[in-house]
């Protein structure tokens, strides 16, 4: 790392980096408010009804455990369940404690079974589907004439942890199979939508609007649960759009899109990756909190990766670091507008959290944000210097570079008395599952964006310091890297195997960390969704904030 080295990467402020970012592809459609959806007395009272008879429909004794299973899954598939969460989790109690190893059940009910209890934190054992096996230790062949059966071991073979062969095996099994029937039955949509989005990498909402469609299409659909979840689906929407709409308004007041025009401007996208992260209404200002510090994260990103000049990141690092208004007078201007909004939008949580007790949240969020901005200046001292690092060494560092430590840390802000500071202070130790969900972003990322980011100019990702390291082809890092991918999944299922009742850390705030990595498996499966928004991202952002359930 010569001084000659750094010399010849260094970029003049004449001649900086540009990745021609496409512009917001909605335009000011959310800036307005949405009109208020028809909720009079009489709505109001039909969803309280709808909503009383499904508890009770919940609640009903039963010694069939997969009527009961049946029922459970639906509530959850159609997007409602975050009503009922005692409900479900004193029926699952019920049928583990109970049911859980009966031998008649078939496969579609055995298969069904462990997922809803896997989901639920209850540790099943997956020696349960042996009995499903020939004297070979293969699948049985006959399984394969039932496809409503192969597609639940499909789902439930997602819910695997490491050494579990049996599942990888179901997993092998199925996805073969299923591949043979999508054309050929009246499943054929179910089959192909699972196969491109099994259940436990899906986002709850995007599976809720697609699967309330094809619940519908079933002729034995209950009637009360179908017209439940309409109106629940269009009632949550209305209140999104409002919190979209509201921060609209303040991302138009900054004027990032005029004062920096070199950096992405994707709010709507920030918005609906944090809707994924939570969508119920009581997290309806964690989720303001959290649009506003990915939007910024995002632009920093850019300032690091496009638009910045070494020295020039050297003085945004060190104000971070320093977090005062002292620091203005040294940074160019374009820095001083984007650090002043950081500093308002942190005093602005400040003042909240500050209202609840609970400021110390805010230490932590300004920790996380100062540790991703270091994290990005390695990078940019790295791609400077010409460096190319170890596939260790880069990922300890991308692992912070994801923004998945700070997006985690910060999603806890806004949450409710459940979570406490010892949540903030595990989290802040990258545990497994931020680990896991860091890794799932890192790397999905880098698989289908490094191309790009090299024709532009920027440090090597995980795919280049892998095939340097390794001597193999871009093909086989990215064959290697997607195994790391599957064995993060794996990790994240193993941390939620924890029984609500008995979670260290709450649920809530463990779920937070499943959705960032359902996040990213929706944005980035077939490209990068964020940075170059493609049409089937937005028909799906479309589909959560502008087009309402038909009732």
């Amino acid at each position: 790392m010569s001084s000659s080295a750094s010399a010849h990467r260094s970029i003049s402020s004449e001649n900086r980096r540009s990745a021609d970012f496409h512009p917001s592809v909605w335009g000011d459609i959310f800036l307005s408010r949405p009109s208020k959806m028809n909720m009079g007395t009489e709505t109001q009272q039909e969803h309280d009804e709808l909503k009383q008879e499904i508890q009770r429909m919940l609640m009903v004794a039963t010694d069939e455990p997969s009527h009961k299973s049946r029922l459970i899954d639906t509530i959850k598939r159609i997007g409602v369940s975050y009503l009922f969460e005692r409900e479900i989790e004193d029926a699952l109690q019920d049928i583990h404690h109970r049911y859980q190893y009966k031998a008649h059940q078939n496969l579609e009910d055995t298969s069904l079974m462990f997922r809803l209890l896997r989901e639920n934190g209850f540790n099943v054992e997956s020696e349960i589907f042996n009995k499903f096996k020939d004297e070979n230790g293969n699948f049985n062949m006959s399984l394969t004439r039932d496809v409503k059966g192969l597609l639940q071991l499909y789902e439930a073979s997602h819910l695997n942890v490491d050494g579990e062969h049996i599942l990888e095996e179901a997993l092998a099994f199925t996805t073969t199979h299923l591949e043979f029937a999508k054309g050929h039955n009246g499943l054929s949509a179910l089959v192909s939508h699972a196969l491109n989005r099994p259940i436990r990498r899906s986002l709850p909402r995007l599976e809720a609007r697609h699967y309330i469609s094809l619940y519908q299409q079933n002729d034995s659909h209950h009637k009360t649960l179908l017209k439940f979840a309409k109106l629940d689906f269009n009632l949550l929407q209305n209140l999104h759009k409002e919190e979209l709409s509201k921060i609209s308004r303040w991302w138009k007041d900054l004027d990032f899109v005029r004062k920096l025009p070199f950096a992405r401007d994707r709010l709507v996208e920030c918005y609906f990756w944090i809707l994924g992260v939570y969508f119920e209404p009581q997290y309806s200002f964690a989720r303001e909190i959290l649009t506003k510090a990915i939007v910024m994260a995002s632009t920093m990103d850019d300032i690091y990766d496009v638009h910045g000049t070494f020295e020039e990141l050297q003085l945004l690092t060190n104000a971070i670091e320093r977090w005062d208004t002292d620091c203005f007078d040294q940074l160019p201007k374009y820095m001083k507008i984007f650090y002043k909004a950081v500093l308002d939008l942190y005093e602005e949580m400040e003042e909240v959290m500050t209202k609840q007790g609970k400021s110390y949240r805010v230490q932590y969020a300004k920790a996380a944000m100062k540790q991703l901005s270091q994290a990005y200046f390695v990078e940019a001292k790295w791609y400077n210097e010409n460096y190319a690092p170890t596939v260790g060494e880069y990922m300890e560092n991308a692992l912070v570079s994801s923004g998945y430590i700070m997006v985690t840390i910060t999603s806890f802000v806004g949450m409710g008395d459940d979570v406490t500071e010892e949540t903030f202070n595990w989290a802040s130790n990258n545990p497994k599952i931020v680990r896991a969900s860091s890794m799932i972003a890192r790397l999905m990322d880098d698989i289908v964006s490094h191309k790009f980011e090299q024709e532009r100019g920027h440090v090597a990702s995980a795919v280049e310091c892998y095939t340097k390291q390794h001597g193999v082809s871009e093909e086989k890092a990215c064959e290697e890297l997607k195994k790391l991918i599957d064995n993060a999944w794996k990790d994240i299922n193993h941390e939620l195997l924890i029984e609500p009742t008995a979670a260290a850390v709450p649920l809530p705030a463990l779920t937070c960390i499943l959705n960032l990595a359902r996040v990213m498996d929706f944005l980035y499966k077939g490209g990068d969704g964020y940075t170059h928004v493609g049409n089937v991202v937005k028909t799906e952002i479309a589909s959560l904030l502008i087009h309402q359930v038909p009732i």
